[in-house]
């Protein structure tokens, strides 16, 4: 079989969590290739994400690596077995590869948390408020690369608004609301919008103010989405040269907690509806 050219994030995060396993049972590649009557390179192209792994073989390693937990050995099968190709399977070859990896988690995530402290979340944005933030960026992108990026962020949406639409907190600062990227009343619907959504059951907007005192948590955005275990969660950042995909558990540890703290400081649903309904009229 022909090995995988460009894998995906989660054909790289099975692999690594592979590799975690054999560590932890303290084997050798050689030694996890014997035992499944394979060479070493075959392990090694698995653990790379080059190759992908059958059920039994998984289930196999599993074993053979001691390891006694049912659903994260399900939710690795899981990863091994999905054949999705999802919609944004278009845009491979078109757009950074960090674009695809970010909509694929956001389709198969238990839940998504995100928090921002200068735009809007991207699944909350409408249309031109996405074309001003990537019309922005300096070097400036050719109108075609900027469009590609805007139709991707929209058909994101699906998440919220498909059939069967993902769990959805987003902890945002006052300053995201305020920030005009485009004209007012391009803020005044991008506003408006924000109500709308928060309004869905499945979807919870809250507010940092900014006169909240003792507050150093600025530097606490991310986007948090849910594994079907825990120990499959994935942190997403912003990095100089594109997205970051943390999943180290010490790192997921840190940025749950983050997250509950930042959470914790923000105003509850009802009073930060309030507070984007009173940035609305202002506008």
């Amino acid at each position: 079989m022909a090995l995988r050219r460009e894998p995906t994030a989660r054909q790289t995060r099975l692999g690594v969590e592979l590799r975690r396993l054999r560590d932890a049972a303290g084997l050798a590649a050689r030694e996890a290739a014997a035992l499944l009557g394979v060479s070493p390179v075959q392990i090694s192209h698995i653990e790379s994400a080059l190759a992908g792994v059958s059920e039994a073989r998984l289930r196999r390693l599993a074993s053979h690596y001691s390891c006694t937990d049912g659903e994260f050995i399900d939710a690795l099968v899981a990863l091994a077995t999905d054949r999705t190709r999802g919609w944004w399977e278009e845009y491979r070859g078109l757009l950074p590869t960090p674009f695809l990896d970010l909509a694929e988690l956001e389709h198969h995530a238990a839940f998504l948390r995100e928090v921002q402290f200068l735009f809007i979340p991207g699944p909350l944005q409408t249309e031109d408020y996405a074309r001003a933030v990537y019309s922005y960026r300096v070097p400036e992108l050719p109108h075609e690369d900027v469009e590609l990026r805007v139709l991707h962020r929209m058909r994101r949406k699906v998440i919220l608004e498909g059939p069967t639409p993902t769990p959805y907190e987003a902890v945002i600062h006052e300053a995201a609301l305020r920030i005009t990227v485009t004209d007012r009343a391009a803020s005044r619907t991008q506003l408006a919008r924000l109500l709308e959504l928060s309004e869905a059951g499945h979807i919870t907007v809250r507010v940092i103010p900014f006169d909240l005192e003792g507050f150093a948590g600025a530097a606490s955005a991310m986007t948090h989405t849910g594994g079907r275990v825990p120990r499959l969660d994935t942190v997403v950042r912003d990095a100089p040269h594109g997205a970051a995909f943390i999943d180290s558990e010490a790192q997921l540890g840190a940025f749950r907690t983050l997250f509950r703290k930042v959470e914790a400081v923000s105003l509850d649903p009802e009073r930060s509806r309030d507070f984007i309904h009173r940035l609305t009229k202002e506008l």
